[in-house]
């Protein structure tokens, strides 16, 4: 398991560091979300059908909100384990990296670009139309991809006693959804693969939005900044100088001040005359 990074600012405490914000509350609605159908005894079919991910209502009748709900259903108890307990393995450190903000839309941008993956796919393959996916994994993905893009060093203990470098798993795992999708395994495999490529395609985004500062257009923008800056401050330096001066005029008069002071006269006076013009 990867270790913790101390969250800036120090402003959460021992147990939000731990469970930051986003995670702790993804945590609780997925647990509730599996929980409370199952205490009621709810028909798990029919709340598959209207809350899971299925293609063809999506596209048929507009069932939109599938698209963020199905995120937070799971089938099985060993389906939701694994998927919060990655979650919180890697998503944590993401969100005290990021923020709770950042995080939180980088979590439902993955998710949902699984899902619009997914969808846009089973189009092709009819018969999977009707099938309703559920699970949190198409989000995960796009975290396990944004960890290993931002700790690729990192290792991580392969049932806690391999390590290997987060890079190469998160590699591994990828390649071998890739080569899943040609099995019928009941799996949402292009849901996994969607929500890698599309936390890949957000981070690779936001690079490179980040790289515009770098640009040539940016870098004489900031020149020019810091160079009327400079004049600002030298300008405000010379006014108090001027200032002191001709208090000391007041106080014992212009012959009594040094060359030094008299050219610090001249020179404001210059400027002065010269921004005085039209």
């Amino acid at each position: 398991m990867t270790g913790f990074r101390p969250f800036g600012g120090g402003s959460y405490s021992r147990y939000n560091d731990v469970f930051p914000p986003a995670i702790k509350w993804l945590l609780i609605a997925n647990a509730a979300l599996f929980f409370l159908p199952r205490i009621l005894s709810l028909d798990l079919i029919q709340l598959h059908y209207y809350f899971g991910l299925v293609p063809a209502m999506v596209w048929g009748k507009l069932f939109l909100w599938q698209l963020v709900s199905y995120m937070f259903l799971h089938g099985g108890l060993w389906h939701i384990l694994m998927n919060m307990f990655i979650l919180w393995m890697f998503g944590a450190e993401l969100e005290r990296t990021w923020g709770t903000r950042e995080f939180a839309r980088f979590y439902f941008t993955a998710g949902i670009g699984a899902g619009i993956v997914n969808v846009a796919f089973a189009a092709l393959r009819p018969s999977t139309a009707y099938v309703p996916i559920i699970g949190a994994s198409g989000a995960i993905y796009g975290v396990l991809v944004a960890y290993a893009m931002l700790f690729p060093e990192r290792y991580v203990y392969v049932y806690f006693l391999i390590p290997v470098k987060v890079k190469y798993l998160v590699i591994f795992l990828v390649a071998l959804e890739f080569f899943s999708t040609y099995q019928a395994d009941g799996i949402a495999h292009f849901a996994h693969l969607g929500g890698a490529l599309v936390g890949f395609l957000y981070l690779r985004y936001q690079w490179r939005w980040q790289m515009r500062r770098w640009s040539p257009a940016e870098v004489y923008r900031r020149y020019k900044s810091r160079s009327l800056a400079r004049k600002s401050e030298q300008s405000l330096k010379i006014m108090d100088e001027v200032d002191s001066i001709l208090d000391k005029i007041n106080q014992v008069g212009y012959d009594n001040l040094t060359r030094r002071e008299k050219r610090i006269l001249e020179k404001a006076s210059d400027k002065l005359s010269r921004h005085g013009r039209t």
